[in-house]
């Protein structure tokens, strides 16, 4: 128990009963640096294109579009923003909880960030209506990857 040990022991208590980081002997996976910087580098490449997609959006395209593409415009703009956090996130997860399930909710994140922002950038950009069948497929790949991060902390 954490609270019975001297004050010297007590970070190492702590670690083991608290953290479960594989950068300690007695995780259960393999703690993997490569894909939580990779989720973190994603997820700020990400939030940057959102942000500057959502400048873009308000000044470059305001008088351009017809309202109801710059209203599709804006909500892959959103939901680009929303899931690049969700990647910093699931970066620290994997960390924390390290194992396939966060890695696989990391690498939907992206994928639905390609799929569902990238659709509507697309379609609200060249009118193409058909490329509005793809973007459910991103909502898809975030909604299981929100289940993996659900999963990743449940069972670590």
């Amino acid at each position: 128990m954490p609270f019975l040990v001297d004050a010297a022991g007590m970070a190492g208590v702590w670690r083991v009963a608290f953290c479960r980081s594989s950068r300690h002997p007695h995780a259960r996976h393999p703690y993997n640096a490569q894909m939580e910087k990779l989720f973190i580098i994603a997820g700020a490449v990400s939030a940057f294109i959102g942000v500057a997609a959502g400048a873009f959006g308000a000044h470059a395209l305001k008088s351009r579009l017809q309202p109801d593409l710059l209203a599709v415009f804006e909500v892959g703009v959103r939901y680009q923003m929303y899931h690049a956090l969700a990647l910093i996130a699931a970066a620290w997860i994997a960390g924390r909880w390290p194992g396939g399930a966060a890695t696989t909710a990391g690498m939907l994140f992206i994928v639905g960030t390609l799929l569902f922002s990238g659709s509507l950038y697309v379609l609200s950009l060249t009118g193409i209506r058909w490329l509005g069948a793809i973007t459910p497929l991103g909502g898809l790949a975030w909604l299981v990857a929100w289940a993996c991060l659900v999963w990743a902390v449940a069972k670590g």
